[in-house]
């Protein structure tokens, strides 16, 4: 495939746009997959490219988050081998079953995370979180999983879902946001690594918008850190509405 200008200023502007807001809450993958279908690649590419770049991303926010002091380590260095593992197992499923029956649990899953949110107006402004019960260490271990193989087998909304988690736990919004992006992270290269394996990645267009990505990520994930809650909470739900928009597009 030649690689032109038109091309380069799609995935570029298109994985700018979409790391910034992956950055913070996710959410992504709903402007970088069309950016790159848009370029011209087929589904099956676009997917594993979109991974390529989005490694690059979500591996420089992390680390913005992290020189911040915004991530747990010890907390989400046990979750992370889980998120990869489910990562790679629904990387591999997703070669043997078709994930568009999962639209509809997704729209209906984004719709209880934002009315929660609405309805919790204060919640994510201060976080309470002190420590893991056992409860609570075992509800995350088998989210952390299942939230890895949801982002390898379909995505839509896996950066929103994890940050609702780690607020579940009692995290404020920039927190959990910098927690579930290393999460991200985790998922995001593991599936990178089946896709490669199985020959599904257009590694010039993905480097264009990963670098893209980069910049996206630092600008996304600074403003973050420095408005907080207050900038982080409105678009976490705007985000989570448009999701739940473009499955309902979708599916009807």
């Amino acid at each position: 495939m030649e690689i032109t200008w038109e091309i380069i200023w799609i995935v570029a502007a298109g994985g700018f746009l979409a790391a910034f807001v992956d950055a913070v809450v996710g959410g992504g993958g709903l402007i970088a997959v069309p950016a790159l279908l848009a370029a011209g690649l087929p589904p099956h590419l676009a997917l594993g490219t979109n991974k390529l770049a989005g490694t690059m991303s979500s591996l420089t926010s992390t680390l913005t988050f992290l020189r911040s002091g915004h991530i747990d380590l010890r907390l989400t260095g046990k979750l992370a081998p889980l998120t990869a593992l489910g990562a790679v197992s629904g990387t591999a499923l997703l070669q043997l079953v078709p994930s568009d029956w999962l639209r509809p649990l997704v729209v209906v899953m984004l719709l209880a995370v934002t009315a929660y949110t609405l309805l919790r107006r204060d919640w994510g402004s201060v976080g309470t979180y002190r420590a893991l019960s056992r409860r609570a260490g075992i509800a995350m271990a088998a989210a952390a999983l299942l939230l890895g193989g949801y982002d390898g087998f379909f995505g839509p909304g896996t950066g929103s879902f994890l940050i609702f988690a780690f607020l579940l736990l009692g995290m404020d919004f920039v927190k959990a946001a910098g927690n579930a992006k290393l999460l991200n992270f985790a998922s995001n290269l593991f599936s990178l690594i089946a896709f490669v394996a199985l020959g599904s990645v257009a590694y010039g267009i993905g480097l264009i918008m990963g670098s893209a990505m980069v910049l996206g990520s630092l600008a996304g994930s600074r403003i973050a850190i420095r408005q907080g809650a207050r900038y982080v909470r409105p678009l976490f739900i705007g985000v989570s509405l448009l999701l739940i928009a473009r499955q309902i597009w979708i599916l009807i």
